[in-house]
């Protein structure tokens, strides 16, 4: 362990070279351009997104915006789409040490996070997302996991419904993050880092050209970090590679990539802090001796794109992803303020939980799409087409035990003093639970975006979904199977009087079938329909001051439709009924680009208003705010650039106070984090000092997880 701590070569991200006698304006309008046709005989290169090239760490690249997003699936410019569009590039988050997606995602417009310590908690405008609306190059990424960076290039959230391109859906938008892959632009780099609570690092990115028609790509990362709380710690290895080829005419490009992401971890899962005493220390993690998590990831995948025609594209990506999740821990608990026999209460201590887990989460992905431009007389047409198939596997085995019960291991800790902590009893591997999961879904979609006129464009869209769910109690052998199909459309206008705004409406819908549970009976006929959401937005997006600064501004109204409930939870477990609806209202505002000639800056804020409108379970909850989402989420960062070659950049992440529940019981107070950090980058060279929380604000991500105290990040890159 030492001697990997050592380790102090690198790896870091991709990237590509970086003009620097061009002027910062320049540079903005290069990044933005697609690549232009090369061949006299019309032939066109693939769309790229140039700013996808630009070294990690030059002084731009996380405050230029990205003209199109694959999260669309279309190859539209954004703002031809009516709908909310965030992209943020990882490198801003990786020089402050951030790697899981919870992390990076703090104080996004409409976006809450909250603390998990099986998974990412991440709510898109009022809905929870992280449980099946969260991609990996269009691969879902399911599962309770924690969602690691380390080979990621970017992160983009289609906000609202997305079924038309996704199939089912919870309603309040898709994450997808974008891969390093091999490409004929980026450069090479290595790089080492080091920081606070012993956190030392490599990273590796080769990008090498072995011809003009054959790239390959290397990426790693090995992280080795303890925690700002007592007894926390991880020890990360990445590594990905990927191969490019083109044809001569740059028609064809098909990209194939491994990759291996393994975190392994001291488990932190502390009680809520309501349940300890006031004076408690933050800094103390509640893990014992043996307690773990393993999350490890591998995913494969091809990926093809074909010209085969002007203006006419085919796409097929076949992906296959194994995500397995292994812990064993004490976890949660209460204080214990006396002596109590019957709970085997001690007096001054926190009485654990305890709970094992073995967990597997296989997708197979298969996708066919077919996108192209035509005319029908005055009306011009931007098609896609496409099938999605696909087939899922949970296997999820675990043995769990309460701290009030008869049986399994008891954890005691001593809030007050790391030292002092014990188990009464062995880690058994009895196993209270065994389901093992499968659904199989198929997907016919067509969206159309109808040139009108040229300041007007009609976005249409329509996507039919089967979906055949099948859950097996493995303990007792019961099986419970079903079926469901769904029409899921979407419609918007787009106005743009001038090159620089475009005014959208929009309407859409989204659809999450009845087995997507697990475990379901009916009460009824009509709990067998599937829970649905419609969205209405409107909003602009514009350009500023010769395209420098774009913005962004959504109203929206969510509606959740056919929310179920169990009716007798104990005599008639696997019966559901529909309980109620649930709705979010909000505004949302971003910016990002250049404000003076050497100032950049990025951030937005947004309002969420989601709460619950009808509940036959309980009523009492009406009027409620939905659990874990803030009202008030925001950030804003800026970057000065007194020289070329140096910069220095001060930000301010913002996340409201939000409620443990939807019973709202107890509220987590929200907090304003200040971030900061200097940097230098030449052709070859780079290097960042950032420091988090500078004002070593006290506050908590979730009930059971204060936010980290002021701690550093040293980083250099050498690029090739």
């Amino acid at each position: 362990m030492v001697l990997r701590k050592k380790i102090l070569f690198t790896m870091l991200v991709s990237a590509t070279t970086m003009l620097s006698s061009r002027s910062y304006a320049d540079e903005i309008q290069a990044t933005t351009e697609k690549k232009e046709s090369k061949e006299s005989n019309g032939a066109v290169v693939l769309p790229t997104i140039i700013i996808e090239a630009m070294d990690d760490g030059d002084p731009i690249k996380t405050y230029v915006d990205y003209k199109q997003a694959n999260v669309t699936r279309n190859g539209l410019d954004k703002k031809d789409i009516p709908q909310t569009i965030d992209t943020i590039d990882v490198a801003k988050y990786k020089m402050y040490g951030a790697n899981d997606l919870s992390v990076m995602l703090q104080g996004t417009p409409g976006v809450s996070t909250s603390y998990d310590a099986e998974g990412d908690g991440i709510s898109i405008r009022g809905f929870n997302a992280d449980a099946g609306d969260i991609y990996r190059d269009g691969i879902r990424d399911s599962g309770k996991i924690r969602r690691s960076t380390a080979n990621v290039e970017r992160i983009e959230i289609l906000k609202g419904p997305a079924s038309v391109l996704y199939g089912r859906n919870a309603g309040g938008g898709v994450i997808n993050m974008v891969s390093k892959v091999a490409n004929f632009n980026s450069r090479s780099s290595i790089g080492t880092y080091i920081g606070s609570y012993d956190n030392y690092g490599a990273t590796l990115d080769i990008n090498q050209l072995l011809n003009d028609n054959v790239a390959v790509r290397l990426t790693g990362e090995y992280n080795d970090a303890d925690s700002f709380r007592q007894g926390i710690g991880q020890d990360q290895t990445m590594l990905s590679p990927s191969i490019a080829f083109r044809n001569d005419d740059e028609t064809l490009l098909w990209t194939t990539q491994y990759t291996y992401d393994s975190l392994d971890r001291v488990t932190d899962r502390g009680p809520y802090f309501y349940n300890l005493p006031d004076d408690v220390p933050t800094d103390l993690g509640y893990a014992q001796a043996g307690d773990y998590t393993k999350d490890e990831l591998q995913l494969i995948r091809s990926d093809l794109k074909y010209q085969f025609l002007p203006n006419w594209n085919f796409h097929w990506a076949l992906n296959y992803r194994q995500a397995d999740q292994d812990y064993n821990n004490f976890f949660g608990g209460s204080y214990c303020e006396t002596d109590s026999s019957k709970r085997n209460c001690k007096a001054g201590y926190v009485l654990q939980n305890y709970k094992w887990q073995e967990a597997s989460n296989e997708t197979f992905t298969n996708t066919f799409d077919v996108s192209g431009q035509f005319d029908t007389g005055v009306i011009g047409h931007q098609l896609l087409i496409g099938v999605d198939v696909n087939h899922e596997i949970r296997d999820i085995k675990f043995g769990s035990f309460s701290d009030t019960s008869t049986s399994g291991p008891k954890g005691y800790v001593n809030p007050y003093d790391y030292s002092d902590r014990f188990i009464v009893g062995s880690r058994i591997d009895t196993v209270t639970s065994h389901n093992y999961h499968e659904g199989d879904g198929l997907g016919f979609f067509v969206q159309d975006l109808l040139t009108l006129i040229p300041q007007v464009k009609l976005m249409l869209g329509l996507r039919y979904d089967t979906y055949d769910f099948k859950s097996t109690n493995k303990l007792t052998q019961f099986q419970l199977k079903s079926s469901d199909e769904s029409l899921s459309p979407n419609v918007g206008i787009v106005w743009q009087p001038t090159e620089d705004h475009s005014l959208y409406a929009s309407y859409n819908k989204s659809f999450a079938p009845y087995g997507g549970r697990g475990y379901m009976q009916v009460v009824s006929s009509e709990s067998t329909e599937p829970e649905y959401n419609q969205q209405y937005e409107i909003g602009i997006k514009s350009d500023w001051f010769n395209q420098r600064l774009s913005t962004q501004f959504a109203l929206y109204q969510i509606e959740k439709n056919n929310i179920r409930y169990q009716p007798d939870s104990t005599n008639l477990p696997d019966e559901w009924a529909i309980a109620g609806e649930h709705e979010s209202k909000g505004v949302e505002f971003s910016f990002i680009g250049q404000l003076l000639d050497n100032v950049f800056i990025r951030g937005g804020y947004g309002y969420t208003d989601a709460k619950v409108t009808k509940d036959v379970e309980t009523p009492g909850n009406i009027g409620n705010r939905l659990g874990l989402n803030s009202k008030n989420t925001g950030n804003l960062f800026i970057r000065y650039l007194p020289a070329e070659n140096i910069y220095g950049e001060a930000g301010v992440t913002y996340v409201g106070s939000f409620y443990n529940n939807v019973r709202n019981e107890r509220k987590v107070d929200g907090f304003s984090r200040i971030d900061a950090a200097i940097g230098y980058k030449n052709d070859q060279w780079g290097a960042t000092l950032a420091i988090n929380n500078i004002t070593d604000e006290k506050y908590w991500r979730f009930a059971s997880m204060p936010g980290a105290s002021r701690n550093y990040l040293f980083r250099v890159n050498y690029f090739f």
